[in-house]
């Protein structure tokens, strides 16, 4: 693997996972992979679990951390080829890249999506832009499209937290908030868990289908109280409109997930991918109760992390005879 911001780049996904549980029970047993490496944290949007989390992986691998919230501590980047660069950008993202891929040996990249301009935001271009010209191995920290860390440390959660040999029933539900979110987080759940050995049902009102080519595989419906029936985990998340882009379409009253509506399930737990409006997306009472995977999900962003860095040291250096992922055929326009 020499790139990480999709399903796709992954040779095998149960590999990956087992790897992160096997970290988890012993952090520093590769420890020795990352001396003398450099691990920089370029960040365009704020973080919590992804900046500590993938810091943490890396001093756990023995690497050096160098992190910087470029929106505010670095120059305005110009991103278009061919550019005159006579307005408020600085620095062309050839020139900021390329040099950045000289002081470090990885770099994981934070982005999101404007949400006015749909072609715009699909394109990539931050993320990709950096891969093409950083010549290092690249990790999304979350782009404007996906966030494949989150979706790791979810599927992560769900396979040390199952224990029966059937598939387990995984429905992603929308839920309300009060300003108009990414569909990042759920478009990567869905491609991941489709790719995965459980049952996936997505749930929201009408109008806030996300673009399909991340939900192939799932099925999907209007109705909440259908898609609870059975659950065994329940992920809750809210998302803006994808057909009217970025929109908030309702108010979502009635969405919100409730004790009563989990009573449908199959006792299941419950899923987060913080931060969280509490008592808006869900309640006090299921956040904090029995039932909930939240913290421990958020704790298995470190160990998906490390397992991703685990991968990318382990492959960092090695010749590069084929194309070997969905990133590189994009970067390349093969």
């Amino acid at each position: 693997m020499k790139y990480f911001t999709t399903v796709n780049d992954v040779k095998n996904i149960h590999d990956l996972v087992q790897d992160a549980l096997l970290l988890k029970k012993s952090p520093f047993s590769h420890s020795h992979l990352g001396k003398h490496k450099t691990l920089g944290l370029i960040f365009l949007n704020p973080s919590l679990r992804t900046r500590l989390s993938t810091q943490k992986a890396a001093l756990n691998l023995g690497m050096q951390v160098i992190v910087m919230n470029i929106d505010k501590e670095g120059w305005g980047l110009e991103f278009e080829d061919g550019a005159i660069m006579n307005g408020s950008s600085v620095e062309h993202i050839r020139d900021a890249a390329a040099v950045m891929g000289q002081y470090c040996d990885i770099l994981g990249i934070r982005c999101f999506p404007g949400l006015t301009n749909r072609d715009e935001d699909d394109k990539e271009q931050v993320l990709l832009s950096f891969m093409k010209h950083c010549k290092v191995p690249v990790v999304s920290l979350e782009s404007a499209t996906l966030h494949p860390l989150q979706s790791l440390a979810d599927l992560v959660t769900i396979t040390e937290t199952w224990k029966e040999k059937r598939k387990p029933k995984v429905v992603l539900t929308w839920a309300p908030h009060i300003k108009a979110l990414p569909q990042a987080v759920p478009n990567s759940f869905s491609e991941w868990m489709c790719k995965a050995p459980v049952d996936l049902v997505i749930t929201h009102p009408p109008g806030y289908e996300l673009n399909e080519e991340y939900t192939r595989g799932a099925h999907i419906t209007h109705n909440q109280e259908e898609a609870l029936k059975d659950a065994d985990y329940v992920y809750v998340k809210n998302w803006s409109s994808y057909s009217k882009y970025g929109q908030i379409l309702s108010n979502g009253e009635g969405w919100m997930l409730t004790a009563e509506k989990m009573a449908k399930t199959s006792d299941a737990k419950i899923m987060h991918c913080l931060p969280v409006r509490r008592n808006v997306e869900l309640s006090d009472a299921l956040l904090d109760g029995p039932h909930s995977l939240v913290q421990q999900q958020a704790g298995n962003r470190l160990w998906a992390a490390q397992a991703v860095l685990k991968d990318l040291l382990m492959h960092n250096g090695q010749p590069q005879q084929v194309i070997q992922s969905e990133s590189e055929k994009i970067i390349y326009g093969l």
